[in-house]
């Protein structure tokens, strides 16, 4: 009988992502990293092949702006797409 349980401390509190706090704590992770990564244009020289390329934070922004495109692109795509949640069931003839 080969059983594999989890550690008492872990089977308890469940996941470490299921904790308000360790989700807080990334998200302000994650926001301290975009920031350093913005302010470290300030130091880096650029070489921009298109004017618009040496406005501050571009590359930022132009990223949001794809992210946020390739959302509404793949919820769109999603409306033609989807098919009713029956498509695989029996037929009732």
């Amino acid at each position: 009988m080969n059983t594999k349980t989890e550690p008492p401390a872990l089977a308890e509190s469940g996941h470490w992502l299921d904790q308000p706090r360790n989700v807080e704590r990334l998200w302000r992770g994650f926001l301290v990293v975009l920031a350093l990564t913005v302010l470290a244009e300030l130091v880096v020289q650029l070489h921009p092949h298109f004017e618009i390329e040496s406005v501050f934070g571009f590359s930022a922004w132009f990223g949001f702006m794809t992210c946020t495109a390739m959302i509404g692109v793949a919820k769109a795509l999603a409306l033609v797409l989807k098919r009713p949640d029956t498509y695989y069931g029996k037929r009732d003839d």
